[in-house]
């Protein structure tokens, strides 16, 4: 493919079917949101732009999505921070197990975990009954009216905590000890170091981190739909989705929301990207970590335990009402049964869903395999004056909300003969694929960084081609950060959410995420049908998560930042 220093004719060849491949299915539908919102007829305009924000409705669900977006990062900071710094700075038993149990939140889609929450934040639900029996509140709170915003926080801060933690981590366990040392050394106590010298160092991680978490918390669809909070940019988006064609206040909200997730994420690009990339070359000399005394030991423990349990209350929840038959002003279910889990199985459209989903997942995968190990191989071993372009624009997918991409694919593409109105398959698994590409591309690079170079040489120097080496000798030497990145792009396509709502809109096409949507309008049973799947959705995605991270440890963190 290369001789490994400067890009050959191949090479050159995989840059420009990249550069194709990004222009058609990334570039254009974003071009054509630009389009519609900018010249929605034949001049140019920015009327639209600028009207929605003198809509009062869209104003409010402006605020409120930069609000829940703003308090959802900072919680998950304040949350994540005692734990990372244990969990980077610390030995004690038991510290890998409980790496691993903070990714459990991951495993539920946040919206499935609403579904649930909504049985125990109802007007006499678990929560509820728990606080007027321990005598703290005599008469019911309406979690679910005015405490909307924060039902909705607290969810997602239960699901987005992970990835600020694998990222907190990661940034304190490449932050230099002897710094820390020599501000101790001169008379700093640990409290003032921590917050005058790790902390700083630490900050291009945190940002590159809380980025994401901001991003994700901005753009969410699923929750605010499950929990009927309509005042959030979102749900305005995708409640304009029946009259994108003509009207283009629609394409004007995408533009603002394309704006902001763009501008943060290059912000964390340019403005940290340098500065944490300096901190892991010079640092990272993190020495013998102490051992916990015992009573940091129970504190630790105690911790660990207290979050675990708040972010395991949504699975709880779900689990509950997937079993529940009935369940009425008691803080469990009286009864409990497995017909549910029978019904949805049995139902036309999980069948259907769940064989789409295993369809569109595992051709997205293969897509980014295909693309991903070949862009990781070209910034890993090649030399060229567009690397640094090549590996923004392949991270630009973290920064870019499902429903943007969702929305730019229905107009870009209507009328064609991939037109998603017809048949959606062709562009969701491009959807799926352009979203987790940078999972697949990070894992391959970390892989490749760690194979040392001379092997290859070697087996060129004996004869063997570029492309029998890369076969023969790298990608073995690969092969399980590539299976790590393939396991995380799958199990997130299975569990896709805002591409899956807005593009699937005939029910032959649905993928499960849509299913289970779609199963809440049932009035009689609809929560329970939907929770069964979700409880199915949870064991699936956990055991991919758990196994990710047994393939990548620590580097998996590189996986969720900007």
């Amino acid at each position: 493919m290369t001789d490994g220093r400067k890009p050959g004719i191949g090479t050159w060849v995989l840059l420009g079917s990249l550069v194709v491949f990004f222009i058609l299915f990334f570039f254009y539908p974003l071009g054509y949101v630009f389009e519609r919102a900018l010249w929605p007829k034949t001049h140019f305009t920015l009327v639209f732009v600028s009207s929605v924000l003198s809509n009062p409705t869209v104003r409010a669900g402006f605020g409120n999505s930069l609000a829940l977006a703003a308090v959802t990062t900072t919680a998950a900071f304040l949350l994540c921070l005692p734990l990372a710094f244990v969990a980077a700075r610390r030995a004690f038993a038991g510290r890998d197990l409980l790496a691993g149990l903070t990714l459990l939140p991951l495993v539920l889609p946040p919206f499935v975990g609403a579904i649930g929450m909504k049985q125990l934040l109802s007007r006499f639900g678990s929560v509820n009954l728990l606080l007027m029996h321990a005598g703290i509140i005599h008469q019911p709170m309406d979690w679910l009216g005015q405490g909307k915003f924060w039902g909705v926080v607290v969810l997602q801060v239960l699901h987005l905590y992970p990835i600020m933690y694998l990222n907190l981590v990661a940034a304190l366990s490449g932050v230099d000890q002897s710094l820390e040392e020599a501000a101790r050394n001169m008379g700093a106590s640990p409290i003032r170091t921590f917050f005058k010298v790790t902390l700083p160092m630490a900050a291009p991680g945190v940002f590159a981190g809380g980025v994401i978490v901001f991003i994700w918390a901005l753009t969410d669809l699923g929750t605010p739909l499950v929990f009927e909070y309509k005042e959030v940019l979102s749900v305005q988006i995708f409640d304009r989705i029946t009259d994108m064609e003509e009207n283009p206040e629609g394409y004007a909200l995408v533009l603002w929301v394309l704006l902001l997730t763009t501008l943060g994420f290059v912000t964390a690009r340019y403005l940290f990207g340098r500065k944490r990339n300096a901190v892991s070359s010079k640092g990272g000399q993190m020495g013998v970590r102490p051992k916990l005394t015992r009573w940091g030991l129970v504190g630790t423990y105690s911790l660990f335990a207290v979050v675990l349990m708040l972010s395991v209350l949504p699975h709880l929840a779900v689990i509950l009402t997937s079993f529940r038959q009935e369940w009425f002003m008691s803080v469990v279910p009286q009864k409990l049964t497995l017909v549910h889990y029978h019904d949805a199985l049995a139902h036309h459209l999980t069948v259907s869903s769940i064989r789409n989903s295993l369809v569109l997942a595992s051709a997205a995968t293969m897509l980014d395999a295909l693309l991903g190990v070949a862009i990781a191989y070209v910034l890993a071993r090649v030399r060229f004056k567009g690397a640094a372009l090549l590996d923004t624009v392949t991270m630009l997918p973290l920064a870019l909300p499902g429903i943007v991409m969702a929305f730019g694919f229905l107009g870009a593409f209507g009328d064609t003969m991939i037109d998603p109105r017809k048949n959606p398959m062709v562009l969701l698994v491009i959807a799926y694929a352009v979203r987790r590409l940078p999972y697949m591309v990070r894992s391959a690079y970390a892989g490749f960084s760690q194979v040392d170079e001379n092997l290859e040489d070697a087996a060129r120097n004996l004869g063997a081609s570029s492309w029998r080496t890369m076969w023969r000798v790298t990608l073995p030497l690969v092969a399980l950060s590539i299976v790590a990145g393939g396991i995380l792009a799958f199990a997130f396509a299975m569990m896709e959410v805002s591409d899956s709502l807005i593009l699937a809109l005939h029910e032959q096409y649905y993928p499960i995420t849509k299913a289970i949507y779609m199963l809440l309008g049932r009035l009689r049973d609809g929560s329970e049908l939907a929770c069964a799947l979700g409880v199915w959705a949870m064991a699936f995605l956990a055991t991919a998560l758990l196994l990710a991270h047994r393939l990548l440890g620590r580097r998996m963190g590189e996986l969720f930042r900007a």
